[in-house]
C-alpha cells in the first residue's frame, strides 16, 4: 500500500488523519493542523500558483507557533499595547520583521484587509510599522498575528520585548548576510584580476577554468543567501501581482549568476561573478543604512514606553509597599522620591518640587509643583519627596496618549508618499519593458556584450532612491518636530503647513496662559462679594474652559440644576430654584429677557456678567498671563512672510491691548465660533492657506476649518482629538520652528525626487549605450539611495531658535 505523503510538506500523514484542504480542485491530504493552516492561507489568498511552480516542498510549520501567539490574547497581556476605540473596537500598534519596501505595505493592507473582523489596516513603509483596528468578537489578535506570518512576516506589539529581539534578529541576519557579500566580493574581486589580466595578455585554458570555478565557489553564497531579501520580497510581490524594484534587482543577479554558471561549465563565454558579488553587497550596504536609521526612530519610540518604571511605592494607611506599576489603580496613592520618575498621571496631595517634563513638552526647565498640581506619567520629580494620587496608568497615562497620536501620524500615508509608491511602481514595469527592448537591441547588434548591457540597465535604473525620496524625509522631520514639543497626528501636516502664509490666533488660552485669576468683583444688587463668587462657581463647576479655572478654588452655592453652556458665550443654571446666567452681557440678557448692560470702565481683561431671573447681580472681573514665545513667536512668523491675525470672544478693549502689546495689526473682538469660522473661509476663499491655534471646545469648528489646525498641550481631550498637530512644548515660538522644518521637509523632498528621476533619467541612455558595466551600476544605484537617506538626515541637523533672553525680557 503507498504510504500518503502531506500535499504541503511532503512528510508521511500520520494514520488517521483527517487534515485536507481542497487545492487546485482537488481535496489534497495533509499531515497536521500547521500544514492544512499555511495550505488554506495560500489558497485563500488566491495563490494557488504556488503549489504549481514550486520546486521542492515547502518546510512543515512549527505546530506550537499559533500557540506562542495566543499569549497575546490575554487581557492582562493585552492591556500593555492594545487600546480601546469602541465597545467593539481595539486598535494596536505592530512592528513588522521581513518588510523591505512600499510594495510590502500594499501585500500586508491587500491581505489583512480580507480577514474577517478587521476594521482597518495602516502600514508605514519607512518604519515597518502597522496600526490596525479589529473586533474582538469576529476575530483574535492570535489570528492577525497568524495571518502575518502566512505571507511571510513577523508581527509583535511595537515596543514589547519580542519587537525589539526581532530587530536584534534582524540587525543580526543584515550583517551576516552583508559580511558573507564584502568577504567574497574581495576575493572574487581578486580573483577577477588575475581573469582580466589573462584576457589581455593569454592565459592557459586549465588556469582560466581554475579561477572562474574558484569565482563560483565563492559567488554562491552569495547569491543563494546574502541575495535572498531580493527574491523573497521579489517571489511574494509577483504572486500578488505587483511590480517591485526586487523584481529587476532579482532578475539581474540571477541572470548574471547563470550566464557565468553557463559560461564556467561549458568553458565558453564571459563570466560576471564579480559584478554579481559588487553590485549584491552595495545593495545591502544600502539596505542595512536604511535599516538602522528605520531602527533608531523606534528605539526612541519604544524609549518613551520605558520611561514609566516597572515599579511604585504605594500608600497604604501610611504603610509602604512596593507594588509593580500595572497593579496602580485610580484613587491609590503614591510616593515618588527625589530623582525618581512619576509611574503614573494624578495629583499632588503632599509635597512641594521641581518636575522636569521634558518628555511631554520638550523643555527642560523643571516645572514647580505643589498640593492640587497635576503630574504626567514619565516625568521626573527633581527635588523632594512628592505623594501622589492616582489618575491614570498604563495605556490611559498621557504619554501613551501622545505615543498613540505619534502611531497614528506614522500610519497614515501622505498623498506625497503615495505619489511617490505610485511613480515607483509604473517606474519598475517602464524599466523591465525598457531593459527588454534594450536586450533585443543588442542581441541583433553583439550578442556578446547583451547579457552584461542589459544587467547594467537592470540594476542601474532600479528606483530605490524614488521610493525612499518622501518617506525618509518625512519621518526624520516627524521625529525631530515631536523632539521640540510639535506633534504630528495627521499624515498632510508637514505637505500643507510648509504652504502656510497666514497664521490665526485664538486669545485666552493660546495667546495666554489660560490660567485666569479673580481680580475685581463689582456688585451692582447689593449682595456681598462672597456671595457674587459662590453663585458663579456654582454656574462655573465642571466647565473645562479655562474661564471656569479661576472658580475652581472658590466656594460654591450648591449645585446647580439645567446647566446651558453656550459655547463662547456663557453659562445658564438653576441654584436653589432660582434661574442664573453668568457670561457675556448680551448673552445673559437673552437668556433671563434683562436690558443689556454696558461693561464696567476698569482695567480688567474679561469681564463677565452675572445675573438672576429678576436683576443684574453684578461683574466679576478675570485677568490671564501671556504665554512664554508669544511675542517671539508674532515676530518669528511675520519675518517667514506669514501674516498673523488675531480673533476673539472677548471684549474689544482687551483684545485691542493684547494686539497691541504682541504687535498684531489685524484682530476681531467678539467674535462667536461661527463668526471665527465665516472668518476664516474668508481667507481661504481669497487664497490663503490657514493655520489655526486654538486651546477649546469653542475653537473645534474652526480648527476643523482650517488647512492646518494646532492645539495647545493644556486644550480639551475633545479639541487635541480634533486638531491635526500638538503643541504639547506649549511654547508659541515652536510655531516658527514647525513652519521653517516643514519648508525645509519639503526642499528635501523636491531635492530627493529630482535627484532620483534625474540620476535615472541620465544613468539610463548610458548603461543602454553600454558604457555602465554591472558593478559600476550597482555602485550608482546605492550611492543614489544613500544619498537620498543623508539628505533626509540632514534635517535632523536643524535646530530652531528659542525665544531669545531679549524677547523674554521684552515680554516681561
Amino acid at each position: 500500500m503507498t504510504e500518503s505523503r502531506c500535499y504541503h510538506c511532503n512528510l508521511p500523514v500520520p494514520p488517521g488523519s483527517c487534515y485536507s484542504v481542497v487545492i487546485q480542485g482537488q481535496s489534497r491530504p495533509l499531515c497536521c493542523p500547521g500544514c492544512q493552516a499555511v495550505a488554506a492561507a495560500i489558497v485563500n489568498g488566491g495563490l494557488e500558483r504556488f503549489y504549481h511552480y514550486r520546486s521542492v516542498a515547502a518546510v512543515r510549520p512549527e505546530e506550537d507557533r499559533d500557540l506562542s501567539l495566543e499569549v497575546y490574547d490575554l487581557p492582562d497581556v493585552q492591556a500593555d499595547f492594545v487600546s480601546v476605540l469602541d465597545t467593539d473596537l481595539l486598535s494596536a500598534d505592530l512592528a513588522i520583521a521581513g518588510m523591505t519596501c512600499s510594495a510590502c505595505a500594499w501585500l500586508i493592507e491587500e491581505h489583512l484587509a480580507r480577514t474577517s473582523g478587521v476594521e482597518s489596516v495602516r502600514v508605514n513603509a519607512a518604519s515597518h510599522r502597522c496600526k490596525i483596528s479589529w473586533h474582538p468578537g469576529r476575530v483574535k489578535f492570535s489570528h492577525l498575528l497568524s495571518a502575518f506570518v502566512a505571507i511571510g512576516y513577523e508581527a509583535r506589539p511595537a515596543g514589547d520585548s519580542a519587537a525589539e529581539a526581532a530587530r536584534q534578529r534582524e540587525n543580526r541576519r543584515y550583517l551576516l548576510r552583508l559580511g558573507v557579500a564584502g568577504i567574497a566580493m574581495m576575493q572574487v574581486g581578486m580573483v577577477a584580476i588575475a581573469l582580466y589580466a589573462g584576457a589581455f595578455s593569454g592565459i592557459e585554458s586549465q588556469w582560466q577554468s581554475l579561477l572562474r570555478w574558484a569565482s563560483l565557489l565563492m559567488a554562491t553564497p552569495v547569491v543563494f543567501y546574502s541575495a535572498r531579501p531580493f527574491f523573497v520580497a521579489a517571489t511574494r510581490a509577483l504572486c500578488r501581482g505587483y511590480l517591485v524594484m526586487d523584481v529587476p534587482v532579482s532578475i539581474a543577479i540571477l541572470l548574471a549568476y547563470g550566464a557565468s554558471l553557463w559560461a564556467t561549465l561549458t568553458g565558453s563565454g564571459d563570466v560576471y561573478f564579480d559584478s554579481v558579488t559588487m553590485f549584491t553587497f552595495f545593495l545591502l550596504l544600502g539596505r542595512f543604512l536604511e535599516m538602522r536609521v528605520r531602527h533608531r526612530n523606534a528605539h526612541l519610540v519604544a524609549g518613551f514606553a520605558r520611561l514609566i518604571p516597572d515599579a511604585a511605592t504605594r500608600l497604604v494607611a501610611g504603610v509602604e509597599q512596593t507594588v509593580p506599576v500595572k497593579a496602580l489603580a485610580a484613587g491609590d496613592l503614591v510616593r515618588v522620591d527625589s530623582g525618581a520618575t512619576i509611574p503614573c498621571d494624578g495629583e499632588v496631595v503632599s509635597g512641594r518640587s521641581s518636575v522636569i517634563e521634558s518628555v511631554m513638552t520638550g523643555e527642560q526647565t523643571p516645572v514647580t509643583k505643589g498640593p492640587g498640581s497635576a503630574v504626567s506619567a514619565g516625568t521626573v520629580n527633581a527635588e523632594n519627596p512628592l505623594q501622589i494620587c492616582v489618575r491614570a496608568t498604563g495605556r490611559r497615562t498621557r504619554l501613551a496618549a501622545i505615543m498613540d497620536l505619534v502611531d497614528q501620524a506614522q500610519a497614515e500615508k501622505p498623498r506625497q508618499a503615495a505619489v511617490a509608491d505610485r511613480i515607483a511602481g509604473w517606474f519598475v514595469g517602464a524599466v523591465l519593458v525598457v531593459a527588454l527592448l534594450v536586450a533585443g537591441y543588442w542581441w541583433w547588434h553583439d550578442p556578446h556584450r547583451v547579457i552584461w548591457i542589459t544587467l547594467s540597465v537592470l540594476v542601474v535604473t532600479c528606483p530605490c532612491a524614488l521610493s525612499l525620496a518622501t518617506p525618509a524625509a518625512l519621518t526624520v522631520a516627524t521625529g525631530e518636530l515631536r523632539r521640540k514639543g510639535f506633534l504630528i497626528h495627521r499624515a498632510h501636516v508637514l505637505e500643507t503647513l510648509a504652504r502656510v502664509d497666514c497664521c490665526v490666533l485664538d486669545k485666552t488660552g493660546t495667546l495666554t496662559l489660560g490660567d485666569m485669576r479673580i481680580q475685581q468683583v463689582i456688585a451692582t444688587a447689593g449682595d456681598d462679594n462672597a456671595t457674587l463668587l459662590a453663585l458663579a462657581t456654582s454656574l462655573e463647576r465642571g466647565s473645562r474652559h479655562p474661564i471656569a479655572r479661576a472658580f475652581a478654588r472658590e466656594p460654591d452655592a450648591g449645585i446647580a440644576m439645567n446647566l446651558d453652556h453656550r459655547v463662547g458665550e456663557g453659562i445658564s443654571g438653576v441654584i436653589a430654584g432660582k434661574l442664573y446666567a453668568i457670561g457675556k452681557p448680551a448673552f445673559v440678557a437673552d437668556a433671563l429677557q434683562l436690558a443689556t448692560a454696558p461693561y464696567p470702565n476698569t482695567g480688567a481683561g474679561v469681564w463677565l456678567a452675572l445675573a438672576s431671573k429678576d436683576s443684574w447681580l453684578g461683574w466679576i472681573g478675570l485677568d490671564d498671563q501671556l504665554r512664554s514665545g508669544a511675542r517671539n513667536a508674532v515676530e518669528r512668523l511675520e519675518d517667514l512672510d506669514v501674516s498673523v491675525q488675531l480673533l476673539s470672544g472677548d471684549r474689544n478693549e482687551a483684545v485691542a491691548r493684547m494686539a497691541g502689546r504682541l504687535g498684531i495689526d489685524q484682530w476681531l473682538a467678539e467674535v462667536s465660533p461661527r463668526d471665527k469660522l465665516e472668518r476664516i473661509r474668508e481667507l481661504q476663499s481669497a487664497g490663503r492657506v490657514i493655520m489655526m491655534v486654538g486651546d477649546g471646545i469653542n475653537d473645534i469648528p474652526v480648527l476643523s476649518g482650517a488647512d492646518i489646525s494646532v492645539a495647545m498641550a493644556d486644550a480639551t481631550d475633545f479639541t487635541r482629538l480634533h486638531a491635526d498637530s500638538l503643541l504639547i512644548s506649549g511654547n508659541l515660538s515652536s510655531l516658527a520652528g514647525a513652519l521653517v522644518m516643514a519648508r525645509r521637509t519639503a526642499a528635501v523632498i523636491r531635492q530627493n525626487l529630482w535627484w532620483a528621476l534625474a540620476y535615472n533619467s541620465l544613468a539610463l541612455p548610458l548603461a543602454a549605450a553600454g558604457m555602465v558595466p554591472p558593478w559600476a551600476a550597482a555602485i550608482g544605484m546605492s550611492a543614489s539611495s544613500l544619498l537620498v537617506v543623508v539628505n533626509a538626515l540632514q534635517l535632523s541637523l536643524y535646530r530652531s531658535v528659542d525665544t531669545s533672553p531679549v524677547s523674554r525680557q521684552a515680554e516681561a
